[in-house]
């Protein structure tokens, strides 16, 4: 499928301004938007990628950049997580939120439909906004691979204790020798989910490693990326009023 690509500025409603990454099927309407909430890493080659290739599924996707108030279109290196700190620390939920709303916004006004025809899907820090978009927006379904930062742990409290608040289904992908989210933070958000009767669905590859989609990073694990793709697009397919037509339909 013939996709086109564009940045678009989305005034946020905090006052600041934030660059997002578009990319969309290129000759029909897309009847399901996308939010693609980033890495740490910024929306970087591997996330413009991943916007690109859900495109060729038709969806409208839009990537925020995250790190708008701290660093404009920051990008950092996978072999060095140092600068990549001085804007993660900075975050603040409320801001991730802000962030969230303003990028679902865009997609109601740029033809993704309704509320039912608008999924969040993030990796790394991006799965953790993923989980508070659902949170906060009355959307259709949400998906966090290796979603850092959603169960309390070292560096924050998490978002758990909102678990009451979950508007929509959440997918949750983990790599079962993933040493930054290990057993204890996966099965606390397997069982606060599931004490508060929500609706999720949890997978963990066992022999993959946190960062396993990302074919740009050395854990990247291309069974359990080859596996996690399929579910996804189900996923996102089973929990929309509208089914996305996919590439392999279309071709």
């Amino acid at each position: 499928m013939e996709i086109r690509t564009h940045h678009v500025s989305l005034a946020v409603n905090d006052g600041t301004s934030m660059r997002a990454y578009v990319s969309q099927p290129a000759s029909s309407a897309a009847v399901y938007g996308l939010i693609l909430c980033q890495e740490a890493f910024g929306v970087n080659a591997h996330i413009r990628a991943l916007a690109e290739r859900f495109a060729r599924e038709g969806y409208l996707v839009i990537a925020p950049e995250l790190f708008h108030r701290t660093g404009p279109g920051f990008e950092g290196k996978y072999d060095d997580f140092g600068p990549v700190m001085e804007h993660y620390k900075a975050l603040k939920d409320s801001h991730l939120e802000a962030d969230a709303k303003a990028a679902y916004d865009w997609l109601r006004s740029n033809g993704a439909g309704g509320d039912t025809s608008i999924a969040a899907i993030g990796y790394c820090l991006g799965g953790r906004v993923a989980f508070q978009a659902a949170l906060t927006l009355p959307i259709a379904c949400g998906v966090s691979y290796y979603g850092g930062g959603i169960a309390p742990n070292q560096m924050n409290a998490g978002v758990l204790n909102r678990a009451s608040e979950l508007k929509a289904p959440m997918l949750f992908f983990w790599g079962g020798k993933d040493q930054h989210i290990d057993t204890t933070q996966v099965n606390a958000v397997v069982d606060t989910l599931r004490e508060a009767k929500k609706d999720y669905t949890n997978v963990v590859f066992s022999e993959a490693d946190h960062g396993f989609f990302c074919d740009a990073r050395p854990s990247y694990n291309k069974v359990a990326a080859s596996e996690a793709w399929p579910l996804t697009l189900a996923f996102l397919s089973a929990h929309s009023s509208h089914t996305a037509k996919s590439a392999s339909t279309a071709s």
